[in-house]
């Protein structure tokens, strides 16, 4: 038929002019762009790089960097930190220097803020209401930094506003347990006002504590004792030394939740849902306000009653009493008690994440984050500006190389400068809450620089156990600051170590708890995490952290005078973490060695035998199930280290790396349980929540054990222990079947 052969020649020609199409689609060369590179599939990283981008580290950069991030008080949703946000914008937007792209996400958060036009105040008022004493209300200015108009006040952010008054007590660090001491000796803490020191428990425990026992009003000072070695004369405290001045004053949030408080689980966009402010919990619930050690010794050494605890007793130069009230014959008149006025405001406030974003050329789906907060509670130098200026070092290195063409990537690089961390890492928590799927399913690591530099002798890191062999790694092929020699992994070694069964002598890498923006991603989305920074030699210091935390005296003449001259422990960290940074996003292989966890399963297995085995025999409660999953997991960790060795020895396809390294990827969300722990707000990895007990091993374990083992606990108390001990089981099966080969369903 005529038509059949018209559509045969149809047909033949269309088929024809296709494949010349595609022909010539393949023949033309085509221009390079990001996510088209000529890299190869089994890109893996390039020693040359790594070496150069540890050569081109500056020390003198950061310095410059961190000149610049703390001339002025930059706390959160401020001018002066919307500044620095246009700053992080145009430094990797730079033609030169620059990344990909940069952007910036903004929520709407409830902050707390002290009244400018009417500061809080402490007073000794006596009984017929004269005031006999009132102290200080800021900080003295000892170095011209201290009295400018951007200064805040020393207050308690999202304490209550309230006068309350009362007599005097002396309550040690504000635990559970001081009070009911207090109440031991005797002491009615009804309408009292606590004095208490930090440390022991957070700062929001403090106050939580106290009105539980119907104390109505909070101060809280820092012992010279915790913070300067006992020492408190002026001549030996800043700007001498390194040392808090007696006027020094710790600010810092005393939300016992992170997040936005009116948005949990939820971004805090204009449209989110809110709770109502006057409902909401986790706010201190009576006035609150920090002093400083020069007021609080005029207040605690003027106490009557009995002697504290000798473990109570710190460094004011007096026998430190308990109370209530003051001594007739001293300072005050009989009778006199103290008044706390503060006038705190909440206020919803802007506040911005900045994104400076490097694609990956091979697996752009795949995210390395690096982050720190860019906010502080004054001129913030060493936090958090030690660790934001060394972000800003690695970032200008990386694009430079990035501009030039000589690199990118295997993976997508994310850096991040979170909003108002310190009123409870928010910026971070609403970036998780917005991105949860995108980032659970995509984000390799989470790398954390806060404070880069306490002080300069050794590295401490932080992590969940797979990052141990990477920032090991990395740190035996950078020297140590000074003339030792040492590499940063020797000199580490020196200042704190631990003998493992697998390893022998290493470093201690510490456990991640909640202090940073590191806390989201590894307790809410089960991402690989750790914190790195050099800090103090604990042998000739016993100071909880660097003495002028969350003061106005937190400057960049401090560091540069005390804690880091010539920059360059600030340059080893920007080494460390630049090192670490390239190795997870430029390995072939990601350089997590899940079979460490093993070892920490291990110790959590061998600790809940001894310390709780018997109890929970005696309830019918079986450790067998436990100690069969730890196995399977330790089985399950080391073959598949011997699958990745096998296949580093051989030309594995793309598909073949992929798999393995979604395994490494997402065994850090095996350990997740949403329900594990209803009573604490974002806390889902059961490995590493909050531990109540005294007992290390499984925190839900433990704490259920703990409550359990109390006098008249019953049969629903020790079903919780049941329920706990399964929710860990369960997790490690998981966790294990998450690391047998992919192809066995």
């Amino acid at each position: 038929m005529h038509w059949v052969k018209i559509l045969g020649v149809a047909v033949g020609a269309a088929a024809l002019l296709g494949l010349g199409i595609i022909l010539g689609h393949f023949a033309i060369p085509k221009a390079t762009s990001p996510l088209t590179s000529s890299t190869s599939d089994s890109q893996d990283l390039d020693l040359a790089i790594l070496d150069s981008v540890m050569g081109q580290l500056d020390a003198s950069r950061i310095r410059e960097n961190l000149r610049e991030l703390s001339k002025e008080p930059h706390v959160a949703t401020s001018p002066r930190d919307e500044a620095l946000v246009q700053l992080l914008l145009g430094r990797w937007k730079d033609t030169a220097t620059g990344l990909d792209s940069a952007k910036t996400y903004e929520y709407r958060v409830l902050l707390s803020f002290p009244n400018a036009e009417q500061p809080n105040s402490v007073e000794v008022v006596g009984p017929n209401g004269t005031t006999f004493h009132s102290f200080q209300p800021f900080e003295k200015n000892l170095t011209g930094e201290q009295a400018g108009p951007n200064v805040l006040q020393p207050y308690a952010a999202y304490a209550p506003p309230g006068t309350p008054k009362g007599l005097l007590v002396y309550a040690n660090q504000g635990s559970e347990e001081d009070f009911k001491e207090l109440e031991t000796q005797g002491i009615n803490l009804e309408g009292t006002i606590a004095l208490t020191r930090y440390g022991g428990v957070g700062r929001g425990a403090k106050a939580i504590n106290a009105a539980k026992h119907g104390v109505v009003g909070v101060l809280v000072y820092t012992d010279p004792g915790d913070i300067n070695d006992g020492k408190s004369l002026p001549n030996e405290t800043f700007p001498n030394s390194w040392r808090l001045p007696p006027s020094g004053v710790e600010r810092g949030s005393y939300y016992e939740y992170f997040g936005d408080p009116l948005t949990p689980y939820l971004p805090a966009h204009s449209s989110s849902f809110r709770l109502d402010p006057h409902n909401t919990s986790g706010f201190p619930p009576i006035p609150t306000q920090p002093i400083g050690f020069e007021d609080a010794r005029d207040l605690l050494c003027n106490l009557t009653g009995t002697s504290a605890p000798a473990s109570w007793q710190g460094a004011l130069g007096c026998e430190y009493k308990l109370g209530p009230g003051f001594e007739p014959n001293g300072s005050f008149p009989a009778g006199s008690e103290v008044k706390v006025s503060v006038h705190n405001r909440l206020e919803l406030r802007t506040s911005s994440n900045v994104l400076g974003i490097i694609q990956g050329a091979v697996e752009p789906d795949r995210y390395v984050i690096y982050g720190n907060h860019r906010d502080s509670w004054v001129h913030g130098a060493v936090d958090p500006s030690s660790g934001t200026a060394v972000l800003l070092e690695i970032s200008r290195v990386l694009g430079t190389l990035l501009k030039k063409g000589t690199w990118r990537p295997r993976r997508s690089i994310i850096f991040a400068s979170w909003g108002a961390e310190e009123f409870g890492l928010i910026g971070s928590t609403e970036f998780t809450e917005e991105f949860l799927s995108k980032l659970q399913e995509r984000t390799v690591a989470y790398i954390n620089v806060d404070i880069s530099v306490f002080s300069n002798a050794t590295l401490r890191a932080q992590g969940t156990p797979p990052v141990q062999s990477v920032i090991f790694s990395a740190t035996k092929e950078i020297s140590a600051p000074g003339s030792s020699g040492l590499s940063i992994y020797d000199n580490w070694i020196r200042y704190t170590n631990r003998t493992s069964p697998v390893y022998g002598l290493v470093p201690s890498l510490g456990t991640l708890g909640a202090g940073s923006d590191y806390a989201a991603f590894v307790h809410f989305l089960g991402i690989t995490s750790m914190d790195l920074a050099y800090t103090y030699d604990r042998s000739k210091t016993s100071a909880r952290i660097y003495p002028t935390y969350h003061t106005a005296f937190d400057t960049f003449d401090y560091v540069e005078k005390f804690l880091d001259p010539g920059f360059s422990s600030h340059q080893a960290v920007a080494r460390t973490a630049g090192s670490v940074l390239l190795r997870l996003s430029d390995s072939l292989f990601l350089p997590l060695n899940v079979s460490d966890y093993s070892e920490t399963l291990q110790s959590f297995l061998q600790t809940a035998q001894e310390a709780l085995g018997t109890q929970l025999e005696k309830q019918n409660i079986s450790l067998g199930p436990l100690v069969t999953a730890v196995a399977n997991f330790k089985t399950a960790a080391a073959s598949l280290g011997e699958h990745i060795l096998t296949l580093q020895k051989s030309s594995p396809d793309p598909l073949q790396v992929r798999m393995v390294n979604d395994q490494l990827m997402l065994l850090e969300r095996a350990f997740l349980n949403s329900r594990a722990f209803p009573e604490e707000r974002h806390y889902s990895h059961v490995l590493w929540a909050p531990n109540t007990a005294s007992v290390d091993t499984f925190p839900g374990l433990a704490n259920a054990c703990a409550k359990a083992q109390k006098i008249n606990s019953g049969s629903e108390a020790w079903a919780e222990v049941q329920r706990q001990l399964s929710i860990v089981v369960t997790a490690l099966e998981g966790a294990a079947a998450t690391l047998v080969p992919v192809a066995d369903l």
